[in-house]
């Protein structure tokens, strides 16, 4: 058995090697690869031993040769395969390990020349790999280190590779080689390219959107029905998800996930992520229903879940700290379809034991969690897709104008802030009514503002909640002064909201008017 081995990153290939001498392969290497092992005292041969070629053109040509690639792609079983490859004094290759020259991790470091993205572009490596995937029959092809440790099992075990191993390594190769192109055109379609410019230090202009989008995920797990039960649906990740996200998520009990937890579980993780103080978010129909922060997880759920009892119920829930066990008790009280946290105490997960179908997520939250988003974001449209950057905005103190005669006091604006947070948060016609760190009501939805405003005083008043002397958020501007009148009927002394109107005046006049306090954010949350 041979193997050829040609490795940009070395992780582990040391080891590797060892076990395939000690297995009776003989190795083959180029470069790098080849005078480490040599170094390590494993009998190596150089592919330009085998081609009778020398390496050439900085090492850019070296394995794109009929011995490496004839040695690939020959299928043992077709005699006339092999009677040419005894006539041209081809050996096979039997097992490939290589992987790709560091394209992305080049081009994602600050002020990467144009000159060193191109050089990172793997030509022989991709060839290769492409040669034994499609040969995948007769030949193994190891593309990470990862799949090292299988490899040298059932090469243990049974002297060769198994028929499904090699199907899976060839499915793996070609998953690897899409990628490494998608984040080739990506990077160099979004290329700004300048004639004059065009030196070994030339650091290009880029595009925010490239001209050809490739996005690349891996699925999770297959999920039982979609939105609806007639549809079908799976669940899919980053290839490289960010620290804190929904998808670095273990559950530890319950139900499987469905699609709709998913999607409402995504709502609430990233809400309460938004908060650096001790949080819960309650969601219902991707929707905050119930938001507030507190001392501890259980001060802050009492809080959340007065906004809105009825909607909470069935709701998914999600909190920025562990959730201990005066926490845990609290919500047990009621029906959950998920509970969210970066953790969870022994007697926590002792009081879910007994509640089979409540499903827990643990996500570990990184230090810098409230930093950690998405940078982009997409919604499918008839035969196309729609790209923009994340609305990752976050507003400070100092951002706020006051149009008003009226000031607000110090408690006003901590609680605008917390009312903006939440309403980025909800959809858009969005009306958030807040006091003391909790959501006092909430409208969501609505073709009309003038609707959302009324329905979020109608689950307050359902909910038994004072709005007076409450605080608003408003995701966009008033078009007119009617839906501040009806914020301020219902109690409340303080208004944000983006401005922008052709009326902003109208609407200021009506806040002086009415003895308000009103600021402009001059940012809007539409959430559609």
């Amino acid at each position: 058995m041979k193997a050829l081995l040609s490795v940009s990153d070395k992780t582990g290939i040391v080891e590797f090697a060892q076990a395939l001498h000690a297995l009776g392969v003989q190795l083959l290497s180029t470069g790098g690869t080849a005078k480490l092992l040599a170094d390590q005292g494993l009998p190596v041969t150089e592919v330009a031993e085998v081609t009778q070629f020398p390496e050439m053109l900085d090492g850019r040509v070296k394995t794109l040769h009929p011995k490496v690639h004839g040695g690939l792609l020959a299928r043992r079983a077709l005699p006339e395969h092999m009677a040419a490859l005894k006539e041209h004094g081809i050996e096979t290759i039997d097992l490939l390990v290589v992987n790709l020259y560091p394209f992305e991790a080049t081009v994602a470091k600050p002020g990467c020349t144009l000159a060193d993205a191109i050089e990172n572009i793997d030509i022989g490596g991709p060839a290769m790999v492409r040669s034994a995937a499609k040969n995948w029959q007769d030949v193994g092809v190891i593309t990470a280190a990862d799949q090292y440790e299988a490899v040298i099992a059932e090469l243990k075990a049974a002297g060769k590779l198994s028929d499904k191993l090699r199907f899976a390594l060839s499915v793996a190769a070609f998953n690897r080689i899409s990628q490494y192109d998608g984040a080739i055109s990506n990077y160099l379609s979004s290329v700004k390219f300048e004639d004059e410019k065009l030196s070994e230090d030339y650091v290009p202009a880029r595009a925010e959107f490239p001209g050809q989008f490739n996005e690349q995920y891996v699925k999770v797990q297959d999920l039982r029905y979609g939105e609806n039960s007639h549809q079908q649906a799976a669940w899919y990740r980053d290839l490289a998800p960010a620290a804190g996200s929904l998808a670095t998520g273990v559950q530890l009990q319950g139900k499987e996930l469905s699609y709709n937890n998913i999607a409402d579980a995504d709502a609430a993780w990233e809400c309460v992520k938004s908060f650096e103080v001790p949080a819960c978010v309650i969601i219902k129909h991707a929707n905050p229903c119930g938001v507030a922060i507190g001392a501890n997880p259980f001060e802050a759920y009492s809080k959340a879940f007065q906004t809105d009892p009825t909607s909470a119920f069935g709701g998914i829930i999600a909190f920025n700290r562990p959730v201990d066990k005066a926490a845990a008790e609290a919500v047990s009280k009621q029906f959950v379809e998920v509970l969210m946290a970066p953790d969870f105490t022994a007697e926590a997960l002792e009081i879910f034991k007994s509640k089979v179908n409540v499903r827990l997520m643990k996500i570990a939250l990184p230090e810098n969690y409230g930093s950690v988003r998405n940078a982009l974001e997409t919604k499918r449209v008839g035969s196309g897709l729609l790209l923009q950057s994340a609305d990752n905005h976050e507003l400070k103190l100092e951002e706020l104008k006051v149009v008003t005669i009226k000031q607000p006091t110090q408690e006003e604006l901590q609680d605008l802030l917390f009312a903006w947070k939440v309403a980025k948060f909800v959809k858009s016609n969005a009306i958030v009514f807040c006091k003391n760190g909790m959501t006092m009501g909430v409208g969501a939805g609505q073709m009309s503002r003038l609707d959302s405003a009324r329905i979020a005083s109608i689950k307050a008043e359902a909910a038994k909640l004072s709005l007076q002397n409450t605080v608003v958020a408003s995701d966009a501007f008033f078009p007119f002064r009617d839906g501040l009148d009806v914020v301020v009927d219902a109690g409340a002394t303080c208004v944000a909201q983006p401005g922008g109107s052709m009326r902003d005046q109208e609407v200021i006049d009506a806040a002086n008017e009415r003895g308000v306090a009103m600021v402009f954010t001059g940012v809007r949350h539409f959430r559609h």
